[in-house]
């Protein structure tokens, strides 16, 4: 019996340790469309020039516009946000 709660507890620690997410890289020739790309189906949060930040999935990225879906406070609502616009990419990299 101790062995199986000994068992149990072991796999309920293993369980609740975060697996860390894919590290962020840039290199000199990226884009903020190029990592964008990279980031496809998966949340990031996006900073316009204009201050506004919105946060959602990426569905599709070409070179003049990004597709954002699923907008965080915004249901049923998604976004096209031209490229140039973007000033910042906030990407979480760790759950």
């Amino acid at each position: 019996m101790k062995i199986l709660v000994t068992a149990l507890l072991s796999a309920a620690l293993l369980a609740a340790q975060p697996v860390p997410a894919a590290e962020l890289s840039v290199a000199g020739s990226d884009t903020f469309a190029s990592i964008l790309q990279t980031h496809l189906n998966k949340r990031v949060t996006v900073r316009l020039r204009s201050g506004q930040e919105l946060t959602g999935t990426v569905r599709a990225v070409t070179g003049q516009l990004v597709h954002l879906g699923a907008l965080s406070g915004r249901e049923f609502f998604d976004a096209v946000i031209a490229a140039d616009a973007i000033e910042a990419l906030v990407i979480r990299t760790r759950d």
